[in-house]
């Protein structure tokens, strides 16, 4: 593990918990809410949102800024915003604290994969991204289970106070160990919008925001899943969660290895189909304990495979608006989210068993592969 990356990696784990360790304990925050699980799910799609309208906007309106200043930043916003989650005590307030939570995500994501892929050696883009996406695996296998291990035991709101606690360790580590890296040249707004100018990137984007749609109609309901189809007690929520960490934490560097042998474009495919099958062997694996174990790690694996080939496909198609063109990458990313944990929550609500959101993952992977097969004719 390269140590100039490690900050990167640390700000990772922080994002990923707050982003899915609200799964885990999506029964838990109802109750105390007085509100339904699919109501629930509203936090989910707020903090996605949050990334939608905040990852374009922050790293266009600082495009002057020095990309460390500029993390250490998002991440004083990321820390800030979490702890106020802590302290909410009713819906709107913690639909609120999700939406502001949300707001530096794609942007720190965005800037640090631009960083990552500059400070590693020619050859090794995808792997150096993959490292500090190696936060998110790292999140799901060990920083998920904890989180929500204590909001089930303890308190829901002692779990952003330890999100908050990552949050100061990253920016600590970003002065300490992040080097200075320049900025590219075309920095003012209108050269970066140049990026979406283009067909293929916009392809690019529907295949994030639609394609990786799959793998939050899965995990957004995952817990109720766990323990109304497969019978898990509730109290197993929190070790089951870690199965869907180890398959993301090997499924992200099987990605960054692929897109670095092969065409990312094709990688990206091959990844997509892969996640589609997974889906559908999870639907009809359900009411098995063991095999539900065994698909959640294999989901995980797929979910996760995609982001390196995808972020290297992206900043290859974004010369000289990398950092706002992988910032979009991660708005469309958790547009995919907001779009699953919604459309996936609607047959929840006319009645339909809790593998019933797995359908509906498939038909998004689905458009993810048709979007990118035409990407691959287009550009071949």
């Amino acid at each position: 593990m390269d140590k100039r990356l490690i900050s990167l990696t640390l700000g990772g784990l922080g994002i990923g918990i707050t982003e899915f360790v609200i799964m885990g304990l999506l029964p838990d925050i109802a109750a105390s809410l007085g509100v339904s699980i699919p109501t629930a799910g509203h936090f989910i799609s707020a903090y996605a949102l949050g990334v939608v309208v905040g990852a374009p906007l922050l790293v266009m309106f600082s495009n002057k800024i020095q990309p460390k200043k500029l993390l250490v930043i998002l991440m004083v916003m990321f820390t800030v915003f979490n702890l106020l989650s802590a302290f909410a005590n009713n819906y709107y307030t913690l639909i609120l604290t999700r939406f502001l939570s949300g707001l530096p995500h794609g942007a720190f994501f965005g800037v640090g994969a631009v960083v990552a892929s500059r400070i590693a050696e020619r050859g090794k883009e995808s792997q150096a991204v993959a490292q500090m996406f190696a936060g998110l695996t790292l999140a799901n296998l060990i920083g998920v289970p904890i989180g929500t291990y204590i909001g089930h035991n303890f308190s829901w709101h002692y779990t952003f106070i330890l999100i908050a606690m990552v949050g100061l360790v990253t920016i600590y580590c970003i002065n300490k160990f992040l080097p200075e890296v320049k900025q590219t040249e075309s920095r003012d707004i209108k050269s970066q919008f140049s990026y979406l100018k283009h067909l293929n990137s916009w392809l690019i984007i529907l295949i994030i925001a639609i394609g990786t749609g799959g793998l939050f109609c899965w995990i957004s309901y995952i817990a109720p899943l766990f323990i109304h189809v497969s019978g898990f007690e509730a109290n197993s929520v929190s070790y089951l969660m870690a199965f869907a960490g180890l398959g993301m934490f090997v499924g992200n560097f099987m990605g960054g290895k692929l897109a670095d042998k092969l065409n990312p474009a094709r990688a990206t495919l091959m990844v997509l189909i892969f996640m589609m099958l997974s889906l559908v062997l999870v639907h009809f694996c359900a009411e098995s304990k063991v095999l539900t174990i065994i698909m959640t790690f294999t989901t995980g694996m797929a979910a996760f495979a995609i982001i390196a080939p995808v972020q290297i496909l992206v900043i290859n198609s974004a010369k000289g608006s990398e950092m706002l063109a992988a910032a979009v990458s991660q708005a469309s990313f958790n547009l995919a989210n907001a779009l699953g944990a919604y459309l996936g929550g609607l047959p929840l609500i006319y009645g339909y068993g809790y593998t019933s959101p797995e359908f509906v993952g498939v038909g998004m992977v689905l458009g993810g592969v048709i979007l990118t097969a035409l990407l691959i004719k287009r550009t071949t």
